[in-house]
């Protein structure tokens, strides 16, 4: 395996230009055209960045698309992981009497922080899964180098992260390059029916709107302190509970949620995010500094409300659901149901929901062939920025305008990536906290 190290003193912005720098044959490249690829073949090469369980998935998905896509290389933070990753794709895709599709050697096999842009370097198409604080220096990078992307939620941690893929975002329509985002309920065939239903009136003016993600939980920690060389180590290994590497849940999975909220509204941001939140069960050190509850209230200019919540609670009441309530009637979303307000069902989606997951994908490698590329930016920033909002007032205790959380300054960036002990974030406490 090759491993790129990077200097213990680089920060995000320097490892970014240090990357574009080393990557300066690639940024240069032409954007590819539709049925020309892999050196004047019809193969699509394929590359992945980040190896858990998201990025296999992602890589299989992206296999399944299309019969002419190859895997040809994968970086990752971590051999281990990595390796895994590999294996198990093989396993499912170099079967005897088949064409490989997984043809990852160990050349193209990168392990650090860096591996990244040797990914870009190698491929045609670049799949982002790695932990969210990275996604908009590798965004940045594939873009430059004109490449087609899939890029995971949430798309970044903070509001400079989020105004940087807001200009990779524009710079991949520049360059007509298809920008896929993971927020895959905008690809299920029943949530898109129903949305198309409130567009067309059905249930008249929107009024207000509910959605609740209430769950136990994610995993627990998967390593000890004892168990890494470092904090960063430690921290990485177990990123979900890194405000600086996840954005905290409400950013990482209640984004699903949000994201359906922002589409209601035609992806027209709220102007106001109020709200709370805490750390009431899930305190041990070993939760890292996020929360496990929010309940945030975002408002819109013309009067709409959606109230949000979620919360990791074990042996608790489940709920995951999204509600719209219309002058003319309300949506149950996950249900794909409208209802007048007598309680009468007035529509239902009859047909398949599909694998939202595969569809994404489909549609990113049929865009890809047709020359007919799809630009997911902007309401991915948006949705991820909404989430993000409602972290900053949880965090803060304070009532935020979208103005203010678009421009704010706070950088979740460490100041170094190295595997070195790096300070353990504090958990914010609301009315002590700032905002920056």
């Amino acid at each position: 395996m090759q491993t790129t190290p990077v200097s213990a003193t680089t920060s995000r912005r320097s490892f970014l230009q240090t990357g574009a720098a080393g990557a300066a044959a690639v940024v240069t490249a032409p954007v590819l055209n539709a049925g020309l690829y892999a050196g004047g073949s019809d193969r699509l090469k394929v590359g992945l960045v980040g190896c858990g369980g998201r990025g296999s998935g992602a890589a299989s998905q992206a296999l399944n698309a299309d019969s002419g896509t190859e895997l040809v290389a994968m970086a990752d933070a971590f051999e281990d992981i990595l390796s895994s990753c590999r294996r198990r794709l093989a396993r499912e895709f170099n079967r005897e009497g088949q064409a490989v599709r997984v043809t990852v050697d160990d050349d193209h096999s990168f392990v650090g922080f860096e591996g990244y842009k040797r990914v870009i370097d190698s491929c045609d198409v670049v799949l982002l899964a790695t932990t969210p604080h990275f996604r908009p220096e590798q965004l940045r990078l594939a873009v430059e180098a004109g490449k087609h992307v899939f890029c995971e939620k949430p798309v970044a941690v903070d509001a400079p992260g989020v105004r940087s893929v807001l200009e990779s975002s524009a710079k991949a329509q520049e360059k007509n390059l298809s920008l896929v985002s993971g927020l895959c309920w905008r690809y299920h065939h029943g949530k898109r029916a129903t949305f198309e239903q409130i567009r067309n009136g059905a249930i008249g003016d929107i009024v207000s709107m509910q959605c609740s993600y209430l769950t136990g939980g994610v995993w627990d920690p998967r390593r000890t302190r004892e168990q890494c060389k470092s904090e960063m180590e430690y921290q990485m290994r177990n990123w979900y509970y890194y405000t600086w590497l996840s954005g905290d849940f409400n950013v990482e999975q209640h984004i699903h949620s949000l994201d359906k909220m922002m589409w209601a509204m035609n992806d027209e941001p709220p102007v106001t995010i109020s709200g709370s939140g805490g750390r009431q069960v899930r305190t041990d050190a070993r939760y890292g500094n996020i929360y496990d509850h929010f309940d945030v209230v975002y408002q819109w200019a013309n009067g709409v409300k959606a109230f949000a919540r979620c919360r990791h609670w074990n042996n608790c009441e489940n709920e995951v659901e999204d509600y719209i309530i219309g002058t003319k009637g309300r949506v149950d979303v996950m249900a794909h149901k409208i209802y007048d307000h007598q309680g009468n069902t007035i529509w239902q989606h009859e047909g398949p929901g599909g694998d939202m997951y595969q569809i994404e994908h489909d549609e990113l490698f049929a865009s890809i062939r047709n020359g007919k590329p799809i630009n997911n930016g902007d309401y991915m920033c948006k949705s991820t920025m909404m989430a993000i909002a409602g972290r900053m007032v949880g965090y803060t205790g304070q009532k935020l305008t979208w103005e203010q959380v678009m421009s704010s300054k706070e950088d979740l960036t460490p100041s170094s990536y190295d595997w070195v002990d790096i300070p353990v974030p504090e958990v914010a406490i609301p009315g002590k906290t700032k905002f920056i």
